[in-house]
């Protein structure tokens, strides 16, 4: 058969124009939910995913090309009017008959899904503010959909953005959403070509010291001589980069030995304020690996401290953090600065 993504997306004009694919996706369309659901069970997947990607596309087909299509069908055919494109409760209905429900869900995810999902995966490019701003004044459900429809942590991104006041309702309406019609499908899409052409317009934004970091942890070899290379270009954004090195959620894929180092340089007091609200990856290697009665003593200052400000809570991370630097640079501690791939 044809390729489905040729298939008219646009009203027939004529029926000399119509493919063999279209033309049985009119015949389907003609005969009813059960005569088709009848041809549908005798075709294979890819046929079968074809076909009835094009019945949901079609729409406003003239008579002369249902005519064109029935009389290649039927020798008997005679007379029969204009047929209006499948809706996803017709589909829904015809294959349920054919393929039982299971079946016929995923195949009408992949009708009603994947053709929005290339599109949506060129908005990942883009800033969370920049998309949040683009929807802000977008309905509700259009601003759940499309959330939906992106991966978690841009959509969790995207939502952060955007207004506080409404994002409980948002976030209840993506959590109910289901089935999402064919209409509000081709609305997304509207409004995802509309935002794609002003993403062309746009700048492209990338955090180059993160970036440069993650390159620079990964490189084989002498870092250190390579560092000093690179700070000769430009002293201050190695210092960026060195810091981006040695963030503070590196110290949850340390070793254990590494980690009773580092803990023997910082004050019980540091840790009180670097771990609050940290990760629990972190806070747990680090806790584990304290011996009992210094573990028993931050629980203690943790509490005695209460509510710290955020900057403090960061400066004393970044503190910790130069002094990590500081004792892998003289050779005491062997940093693994990325996690590496495994086996047993």
């Amino acid at each position: 058969m044809a390729d489905p993504n040729n298939a008219a997306n646009l009203p027939v004009l004529a029926g000399d124009d119509l493919s063999p694919l279209e033309q049985a996706a009119i015949v389907l369309l003609s005969m009813g939910e059960e005569p088709a659901a009848a041809v549908l069970r005798c075709l294979s997947r890819e046929e079968l995913l074809e076909v009835t990607q094009v019945m949901s596309r079609m729409s406003g087909i003239k008579v002369e090309a249902v005519k064109t299509a029935m009389q290649k069908f039927f020798e008997d055919y005679r007379e029969q009017s204009g047929v209006h494109g499948a809706s996803r409760s017709y589909l829904k209905r015809s294959l349920d008959l054919a393929l039982g429900g299971d079946i016929a869900n995923n195949v009408l995810n992949n009708i009603y899904g994947d053709a929005i999902r290339p599109k949506m995966a060129r908005l990942q490019w883009a800033s969370a503010k920049w998309l949040a701003d683009y929807i802000a004044n977008e309905h509700v459900r259009m601003q759940a959909v499309f959330l939906a429809f992106l991966p978690p942590v841009l959509a969790g991104s995207i939502m952060e953005a955007l207004p506080a006041e409404g994002r409980d309702l948002l976030l209840v309406t993506v959590a109910r959403l289901n089935e999402i019609d064919r209409e509000l499908l081709v609305e997304l899409d509207e409004l995802v070509d509309r935002c794609l052409s002003s993403l062309d317009m746009q700048s492209a934004s990338v955090e180059g010291v993160r970036q440069a970091a993650e390159i620079l942890n990964r490189l084989p070899g002498d870092r250190q001589q390579l560092v000093e290379l690179l700070r000769a270009h430009d002293p201050d954004v190695v210092s960026q980069i060195e810091m981006s090195m040695y963030h503070f959620a590196l110290l949850a894929t340390q070793t254990e030995a590494t980690l009773q180092r580092i803990i023997e340089d910082v004050a019980i007091e540091q840790w009180a304020v670097a771990l609050k609200g940290a990760e629990p990856a972190v806070r747990d290697a680090i806790l584990q690996t304290m011996p009992r009665r210094q573990a028993q003593s931050f629980e203690d200052v943790m509490r005695r401290l209460g509510p710290m400000p955020l900057s403090r809570i960061e400066q004393t991370r970044q503190e910790i953090m130069e002094q990590v630097k500081a004792l892998a640079d003289a050779g005491e501690i062997d940093v693994q600065l990325f996690a590496e791939t495994v086996v047993e």
